[in-house]
């Protein structure tokens, strides 16, 4: 197991989709509540609560289905930067998924943002994942 709270996230999400599971617990850290948040926020995901155990916190991602049974909205989740290459990109250079239909979530310094948002305010920062 990781010690990653970051990629425990990614692997959760996409275990739950593959199981057709209608919710992910993922471990507690400030980046995976920020990135739940704005995957709620783009659509892909369709709730993001806490729950407690005793003294832990437990963020629960409720997935999105499409309008056949079984069709995940997430199709797609890489993740791009990990602790061994972190992979840096500055506004020009934040690339598009999918021809823009995709979401690139990059750590900025004002937070983690989407790729459009980033592009607006003009500042880059290091690519976490692309989500399609």
């Amino acid at each position: 197991m990781s010690n990653d709270a970051f990629d425990s996230m990614i692997t959760a999400i996409r275990n739950a989709g593959l199981r057709k599971a209608e919710t992910a617990r993922v471990p507690f850290a400030n980046i995976t509540v920020n990135i739940g948040r704005i995957l709620v926020e783009e659509g892909y995901l369709e709730n993001l609560r806490e729950h407690r155990e005793g003294t832990n916190r437990l963020p629960v991602l409720t997935l999105g289905y499409r309008g056949r049974p079984g069709k995940p909205r997430i199709t797609g989740l890489v993740r791009m930067s990990r602790p061994g290459l972190r992979i840096y990109s500055n506004c020009e250079e934040i690339p598009r998924v999918s021809g823009g239909m995709g979401t690139v979530l990059p750590s900025t310094s004002s937070g983690t943002v989407t790729d459009r948002e980033a592009r607006q305010e003009r500042i880059g920062g290091e690519v976490l994942c692309y989500v399609w």
